[in-house]
């Protein structure tokens, strides 16, 4: 198996580049380059569910974008420590009604020594918005460099 760098432990620099290279991969929408970042016995938790392994990952993030048209999403450092980091993030996607939705959310990571993700323990709320009150406008794909981040679109 190959590494994923940038490895812990993490300084700033490192984990904050780690969580960039998180948010392009999720950007693109490709469940099965995602699940290369995490290790071949990776435990989640994303709200009720529980997954283990690249298997149920790649599963999960395609049924995820079946329902979740649209998504756009903005992740941001919060916290670092050896080999875990803390991320906070916002998305927004529309259901196929049209109903548009910001989800808000907090992620902890810890990583094996090859920096593959091991354990990801997600909490996620969705609050539904008028189209009006969108704030993530790129073209689908990753988010452009000179976009605002969460801080500076005081979300």
């Amino acid at each position: 198996m190959t590494s994923r760098p940038p490895l812990p432990p993490f300084t700033f620099e490192t984990a904050s580049q780690k969580v960039r290279l998180a948010e392009d991969a999720w950007n693109s929408r490709e469940p099965e380059r995602i699940a290369l970042a995490y290790s071949a016995g990776s435990l989640w938790r994303n709200r009720s569910e529980f997954l283990h392994g690249r298997g149920e990952i790649v599963e999960f993030l395609q049924e995820k974008w079946l329902r979740e048209l649209g998504y756009r999403l903005i992740k941001e450092l919060w916290a670092f420590n050896d080999n875990r980091i803390a991320v906070r993030f916002a998305y927004e996607w529309h259901d196929d009604h049209g109903q548009w939705f910001r989800s808000y959310g907090n992620e902890n990571w810890e990583f094996d020594t090859d920096g593959l993700m091991r354990k990801r323990i997600a909490s996620i709320n969705d609050l539904p918005i008028a189209e009006v009150d969108r704030k993530f406008f790129w073209p689908q794909g990753r988010r452009p460099d000179d976009h605002a981040g969460l801080s500076q679109l005081d979300l």
